[in-house]
Order: C-alpha cells, then sequence, then structure tokens
C-alpha cells in the first residue's frame, strides 16, 4: 500500500500512524482529525481511536488529541507552503492530495452575497484513502455489455458515501479500456475511455498522469467541472464511453443528454442509498423518466466485498448478487 499520504502528518502523529499493524494500515479508509478531540480511525466498517502510545481504544479520554498547531501543520502540508492556491478548494470544502485521496474540511465558513467563499478557523479534517481494487467491477461488467450491439450500455450507480462507487468506476474504466476481463468478456476489443475526474478522485493524476491504472485506451480531463468536462471530452477526444462520477445538477443531465445523442455511452455515479433517493433529484429525475439509462446498479458493500442490485431502464430488478458474488 503506498502509504505517502503519511508524509503529510506532522512527526509525531506520523509516528503513532506507522504503529498501526498492516491488517489495520491495509484497509484503512479515514482518518479524522478533530481539534482537542479524539484522533479517529475508520477500517472496514469499525471505528477505533488512536492512544498517544499507538494503540487502539474505544475510550475517547484514552485517545491522542489533535493541537491547533497540529491542524495548522496538516493545512501547511496540504497547501504545499501556500494556502492561497487553495482558494477554490476551500470554498467547495475538500482537498483532493496525489494519490487521488480527499481531505473534507470543516471549520468557519465565510460568506459573501450569501454564498460559501471559503473555510477558515479549520477544525476537523476527513482524509479519505482511495483505493484501487482490481477486479471490483468484474461481476457487474457483464450485465452492462450489450453483446450484439458491441457497447456498452448507459448506467447509473447509485451508493451512499464508501459504498463503491468510485472504487467500481474507476476498475470499469480500466476493464473497458483494455478490452479483457476473465468473467466479464473475453478477447472483446478495448474501447476508447474519456474519464472527467472534477475530483481528481477516479484517475488520482499527478501533474496530469493517472496515478492509478485505468486502461490503455483511456484519456483524464482532470479537475475539469463535469458538465463542462464532459462537453470537452465529446468535441476534442472522440470517447466511445464517457465515465464521470457523482452527477446530479441540471447542468450534468444535459451534459449526459448530449453524451447520448452523439451516440457515446455514459456510466455515471451518484449519491443516494436507493434509487428513489437518487429520483429525488429533480435533475436525475428528468434522465430517469426520459429511460435515458439502460442498467441502474444500486452498490452497497461490507467486509467481505461490493454487492449490486441491478435493474433495467424501468427499474425492474434484473439482477442481485446479495449474498452472493462477493468481490474480495
Amino acid at each position: 500500500m503506498n502509504t505517502s499520504w503519511l508524509d503529510l502528518f506532522p512527526d509525531h502523529i506520523q509516528a503513532l500512524l506507522r504503529c498501526m499493524p498492516q491488517d489495520v494500515m491495509k484497509p484503512l479508509e479515514e482518518i479524522r482529525l478533530r481539534e482537542g478531540r479524539p484522533l479517529e480511525l475508520n477500517y472496514e466498517g469499525v471505528f477505533q481511536f488512536l492512544t498517544p502510545a499507538g494503540t487502539f481504544t474505544r475510550k475517547p479520554e484514552e485517545a491522542y488529541k489533535p493541537t491547533r498547531e497540529d491542524m495548522l501543520r496538516l493545512l501547511d502540508m496540504m497547501s504545499n507552503h501556500s494556502l492561497y492556491t487553495l482558494e477554490e478548494e476551500l470554498r467547495k470544502g475538500f482537498i483532493t492530495i496525489p494519490g487521488g485521496h480527499r481531505v473534507g474540511l470543516a471549520g468557519r465558513t465565510v460568506l459573501s452575497d450569501g454564498k460559501v467563499r471559503h473555510i477558515r478557523d479549520i477544525s476537523s479534517f476527513n482524509l479519505r484513502l482511495a483505493k484501487e481494487i482490481r477486479g471490483a467491477a468484474e461481476p457487474l461488467l457483464p450485465y452492462l455489455l450489450d453483446r450484439d450491439r458491441n457497447r456498452i450500455r448507459h448506467t447509473l450507480m447509485v451508493s451512499s458515501p464508501q459504498k463503491g462507487k468510485t472504487t467500481i468506476l474507476r476498475d470499469l474504466a480500466r476493464l473497458i479500456s483494455s478490452g479483457y476481463s476473465p468473467s466479464a468478456f473475453t478477447a472483446c476489443q478495448g474501447k476508447k475511455v474519456g474519464v472527467v475526474d472534477e475530483r481528481s478522485e477516479i484517475a488520482g493524476c499527478i501533474q496530469g498522469v493517472p496515478s492509478f491504472d485505468l486502461g490503455p485506451r483511456t484519456d483524464v480531463l482532470d479537475g475539469c467541472p463535469k458538465a463542462e468536462g464532459m462537453m470537452m471530452m465529446i468535441r476534442s477526444m472522440s470517447p466511445e464511453v464517457l465515465l464521470v462520477d457523482e452527477i446530479g445538477r441540471p447542468e450534468d443531465a444535459e451534459a449526459v443528454s448530449e453524451a447520448l445523442h452523439a451516440g457515446i455511452s455514459v456510466v455515471a455515479t451518484a449519491h443516494g442509498s436507493s434509487l428513489e433517493d437518487a429520483a429525488g433529484r429533480q435533475a436525475l429525475a428528468s434522465l430517469m423518466k426520459a429511460r435515458v439509462f439502460e442498467r441502474y446498479a444500486v452498490l452497497d458493500r461490507s467486509q467481505g466485498g461490493f454487492f449490486f442490485r441491478l435493474y433495467d431502464a424501468s427499474v425492474n430488478e434484473i439482477k442481485s448478487s446479495w449474498p452472493h458474488g462477493v468481490v474480495t
């Protein structure tokens, strides 16, 4: 596991984190620092606090409590000693660091004309670690392939946070681009894939180059707003399949429709614990009502791996991997 993200932390916190055993370090998902409150870890649905000795505890009073100096040092390292360069990220409430890892921020917001301008007096950090799980999308991919027309079906994947949307989307890019998967479709020609990675999480680009394996025929627009990025991809890179994470705004829906009219397959994700949740957002509801998507996948996960429920364009369930088809 690449642990370069550890270098962001003050030396004494690095030392505590490095005390973690490998069976915790490998599945580690979140590190939460809250000023003056317990340092918290999340792995495989388990939450633990970290003590000043580098051991685990469930008692908040025994945990290490990050100081104001710790928080300022962490922010300084994340901004590469130049906080003004993060103005846009501070407005959005998160920073993406090399490797596709995402750091959520909370503190005092500064408003301008009723809108958030940026966050200051940051008192909480949530480092969400991005992971590449090769093969995670293999059980799902056969149901997205239209073999008669040799194309990928327009697909919307829905899940709550940390249930696998981005991980599955990342692996789909690799599989579709490479055109080979033992369990999905063998000896199939790879397709031109375009990835619009607004939050720099799917590809984890460093200076424009993906740090994750997205396949040999994949192009990435990094840090670009989704709607604008989809149109740029259509005009400039002629993708056969377009992948985009977390759609939901009206402009996203318009760009998805444009891609479909251009003959491009779209695989997108959206937040929600169910299709009903997704349909509660007006932009997604309009796409669903028009039966734009040919497949819907509701994703979930447990310590055993990823699960999905698959639906057709009419939202009739056609496949479920609960409790079978687990990816480990």
